[in-house]
């Protein structure tokens, strides 16, 4: 599985690169904090697929990074995508790095 730190990432937004930033968390946890991605829980996934760019680098992260990289392996495994990222450590490890100012819990 392709990984990307929480600085790599905050490179690709910072040069605006073109890429997209999934958010696998529940809504509720998007709504107190979030990196401006968009949301597609991890249960609606299969439903939702069709949001995710197949043409370009996609970034998916979740709280701490478990939930991301069982999407990645479902996604990998039954839509046959490979241009999909893992956010090492989620959005923990980019409160921790980048954002000390963010409240996630």
């Amino acid at each position: 599985m392709k990984e990307i730190s929480v600085t790599e990432l905050k490179e690709l937004k910072d040069s605006k690169a073109d890429f997209q930033l999934i958010d696998v968390r529940e809504p509720a946890e998007f709504e107190e904090a979030n990196l401006d991605g968009i949301l597609i829980p991890l249960q609606t996934l299969p439903s939702q697929v069709e949001k995710i760019a197949k043409d370009k680098q996609v970034v998916v992260h979740c709280r701490s990074g478990k939930r991301s990289a069982n999407a990645i392996a479902f996604l990998e495994a039954n839509y046959g995508f490979e241009n999909l990222y893992n956010l090492v450590g989620g959005i923990l490890a980019w409160r921790d790095e980048i954002d000390p100012d963010m409240d996630v819990q």
